[in-house]
């Protein structure tokens, strides 16, 4: 016989075999199922176990026997592939929910290996159970085995949203998949959510699934990173692990690793700690040991006398794993085709496939009370003529015989007319026919139920959402890894950066710097002053404020934006510096410019803001809802179009308020006048300003103290105290009483503040010399008069900002520790770029 011989192309046959290959990696091995989120191996172990009856109350059986039955029915691969996924799914550091109940040496997170399968033991757990009930009940699909000897399911009927909840690993070809754990309750919250309002978006379920939970703990930082992997399937977030410090003997401290990332072996890391101690990259380290036990992760760092925890603590997390990167890929197998899923995806695909479960369970479980009622049927009706069924019966010569008379004589079918031959007499027994009755009403009440699960949707979703509801009740335990909000490395910097006093100055045209508060020296009221910094000629300092190098800075907006800063963030100059532009540090529109800069230590909800606009408007509203601020800043008032924000307050509820205007005017209301209102809220008139006057400041009186007095500073350099028991409460909305005299001499008033006599002052002037004094070198005076001389300007100078420094060391702008130590108003430019004037009083204003 001739042997045929047929050409083909190589490069196409190539083409055709690695295509062939790649999908079978793809689908048949490293990329799990979106639905039971299960790689065939995992999905095989269980089935293997289902069928050797390996449940979780059953005995444990050898590891080698179900790795066996996996081999050699389902999965036609080595020993040690089926035994190494077998062991993962029983390690507690590895999955966050096992699914494999184990029972001997199955490794360790320091790297050990296990101990052989023939001496380990397993059983399924019992989350593993329910994945596989209701699995006989034609509830999914199944497939031929590799030899077509055998039956397997191409997925899990679960009931667990496994996909997200254990996560999944694997690396195919072309492409891979990396899907973080998560916490089932949370899943189920999310789910639950889901099913009600099928129509959310990924920012809705994120309120319930706030970020992954490792079965080894820690923390993860729910940046921008998570954001992205959960709306678009692919993100980075940073996982770190938890250190505490203990105090020792003799004042020595201790830092102790308690939590670290998810998949780090913690013996490589114990080394790497030892070879940076020993290549001095970490410095002040004693001793080093691994106390760890069954009861959990205890990594000892004892330091030496006199070193910094928080440095050392900081090099750990900068030069070893104890932080890393966790990258996202979110890749699950749909429809026989890898997809990449965004959380509300991989949520959608288990709903569906829960949903198609459950109709074809409830066809199954239909079919069969179907059945059940209707030889219940027959078997009613041969009680009901018991007498005549038997005569008929036993006149028949044979069953066949018999059979044909009961279907002709009572309309019966084949089955129905079986089973009353099958019939035994004591059915007929009073108990026996009631419970034969109840049995066939219960059928009824079943058969209508299934009937409404399969034709009206509402009802199916309730028994979606019953079942997840159960399986929370169930299963959920309490979140692990603990989510920050806040940038995980937020921290390196600042402790490497001492907390000192600083003075931020902002110029009028944006020039932005810091300068160690020490290079001012304190003078004698009347002094010259020394350089602030140097500007060119048209401008000038604007904003000008004292506080220390971890606060934050809130930069407001004339357009009533709000953006952040870290005072250590902002470029240090020396004294005479101009400083960096705002917009470098900055995402400014055009025609916006700063109009207040206040620094706060933290964004707390029982602290508030005061919004004073040019008009007179008053807005309060917490300050923890400016604490999350996007890059781009955030709209932090509502403005009408020809209002602008001039200074913003930080207060308490019991304070009281003091509007100060250009033309020497003020009124003082309650901090209750003006209720708290949302972010962006226009707010409430404050004072009734007469025509062409503006707010220029607000002062902000604690805990209505009587002894506070109100220091105000007009534009030529005369200021005064006056005591707060001259100014009246009012009610907001008015126009007001006097609180400065302004003449020609004067001046318009520039700002005012809270002062004591222990106090110190800094004043600005447009010339950028800066003056010194204490609050003791002012006399206190009424309020309709013009004060004294503080500083003498230059010819053409005059104020334009002032700020006070307490004489103990402390400054006056910590807004977390006193949010009522309001800083000074400083001048801010108009509209039109231009400098404000303040008009001249008339002889006669008095009091209104």
């Amino acid at each position: 016989m001739a042997e045929t011989q047929q050409q083909v192309s190589i490069e196409k046959e190539l083409r055709k075999s690695y295509l062939e290959y790649s999908l079978s990696v793809i689908i048949g091995r490293a990329i799990p199922d979106a639905r039971d989120g299960l790689k065939p191996v995992h999905r095989r172990i269980l089935y293997a176990q289902y069928e050797l009856s390996n449940a979780y109350n059953r005995p444990h059986k050898k590891s080698a026997r179900i790795v066996g039955d996996v081999i050699g029915k389902y999965h036609p691969h080595g020993d040690s592939a089926v035994y190494d996924a077998l062991v993962r799914m029983a390690q507690d550091f590895s999955m966050r929910d096992p699914l494999v109940d184990g029972q001997g040496n199955f490794g360790s997170i320091d790297g050990d290996a296990p101990a052989a399968m023939r001496y380990t033991e397993v059983r399924m757990s019992r989350l593993a159970q329910e994945f596989l009930n209701d699995i006989d009940k034609n509830t999914v699909d199944f497939r031929p085995n590799y030899d077509n000897t055998l039956q397997e399911p191409a997925v899990m009927p679960t009931k667990v949203p496994n996909l997200l909840l254990n996560g999944s690993s694997g690396i195919a070809v072309g492409m891979a998949t990396n899907i973080p754990p998560h916490n089932l309750g949370e899943l189920c919250e999310a789910l639950l959510y889901l099913l009600d309002n099928p129509q959310c978006g990924v920012d809705d379920l994120m309120d319930f699934v706030k970020g992954p939970d490792f079965p080894t703990r820690g923390f993860v930082y729910a940046g921008k990173g998570l954001y992205d992997a959960y709306h678009t399937g692919r993100g980075t977030v940073k996982v770190r692990g938890r250190v505490e410090i203990e105090d020792r003997k003799k004042g020595a401290q201790a830092i102790i690793i308690r939590e670290i990332p998810f998949g780090l072996n913690k013996s490589s890391l114990v080394e790497k700690i030892a070879a940076l101690v020993n290549d001095r990259k970490i410095d002040g380290v004693s001793d080093l040991r691994d106390e760890s036990d069954r009861k959990g992760i205890r990594v000892v760092i004892d330091l030496k006398r006199g070193t910094i925890p928080d440095l050392v603590v900081n090099a750990l997390y900068k030069f070893t794993p104890l932080e890393t990167s966790f990258g996202i890929n979110m890749l699950a197998v749909v429809d026989n085709r890898p997809q990449l899923l965004t959380l509300k995806t991989a949520l959608a695909c288990f709903v569906d496939h829960r949903r198609e479960v459950v109709i074809r369970r409830t066809r199954y479980d239909l079919e069969k009370a179907e059945a059940r009622a209707h030889i219940l049927e027959g078997l009613r009706i041969a009680i009901d003529n018991i007498d005549e069924v038997v005569a008929l019966i036993r006149a028949s010569a044979n069953p066949d015989e018999a059979r044909a008379a009961l279907m002709a004589r009572f309309e019966l079918s084949e089955l129905q007319a079986r089973a009353i031959l099958d019939m035994r007499l004591q059915r007929l027994t009073g108990l026996q026919r009631d419970e034969l009755m109840a049995e066939y009403k219960d059928l009824l009440q079943k058969i209508q139920f299934y009937k409404s699960v399969l034709d009206n949707a509402e009802v199916l979703r309730g028994e979606l959402k019953k079942e997840i509801t159960e399986l929370r009740d169930t299963f959920a335990t309490p979140r692990r890894t603990e989510v920050l909000r806040e940038a995980l490395n937020s921290i390196d910097i600042e402790d490497l950066i001492p907390d000192d006093e600083m003075v931020i100055t902002l110029s009028r045209r944006g020039y932005m710097k810091r300068t160690a508060l020490e290079n001012y020296q304190q003078q004698k009221r009347g002094g010259k002053g020394i350089a602030a910094l140097h500007t060119s000629e048209d401008d000038y300092v604007q904003e000008f404020l004292t506080t220390t190098n971890h606060q934050y800075l809130c930069l407001f907006t004339n357009k009533g934006r709000m953006h952040q800063l870290k005072v250590h963030q902002v470029p240090e100059g020396s004294r005479t510096a101009k400083g960096v532009h705002i917009n470098n540090l900055l995402p400014l529109e055009e025609g916006e410019w700063v109009t207040t800069v206040l620094a706060l230590r933290e964004f707390a909800e029982d602290k508030f803001f005061l919004f004073i606009t040019k008009r007179g408007m008053v807005k309060r509203s917490s300050a923890s809802l400016y604490a999350r601020c996007r890059k781009t800043g955030l709209m932090a008032v509502g403005l009408r179009e020809d209002d602008e924000l001039v200074v913003v307050r930080s207060i308490r509820d019991n304070s009281h308020i003091v509007l100060v205007t250009a033309d020497g005017f003020a009124i003082r209301f309650a901090c209750q006048d003006v209720r708290s209102m949302g972010r962006v809220a226009t707010g409430v008139k404050g004072i009734a300003l007469r025509r062409h006057d503006a707010v220029v400041a607000g002062v902000i009186l604690k805990d209505v103290d009587q002894t506070t007095e109100i220091m105000s500073i007009s534009a030529n350099g005369f200021g005064k105290r006056t005591s707060v028991k001259l100014y009246r409460v009012q009610s907001r909305g008015g126009k007001g009483i006097i609180n400065f005299k302004v003449t020609a001499k004067t001046g318009h008033v520039v700002g005012a503040m809270p002062v004591r006599d222990n106090d110190g002052l800094i004043l600005l002037t447009s010339t950028n010399k800066v003056v010194r004094i204490g609050v003791e070198d002012v006399r206190s005076k009424g309020r309709a008069t013009m004060g004294v001389m503080l500083v003498r300007l230059d010819e053409g100078a005059r104020v334009v900002g002032f700020d006070r420094v307490d004489e103990g060391g402390q400054t006056g702008r910590d807004v977390s520790e006193d949010m009522d130590d309001a800083p000074a108003m400083a001048e801010h430019p108009a509209a039109d770029g231009s400098t404000p004037q303040a008009p001249q009083s008339e002889p006669g204003d008095g009091e209104n």
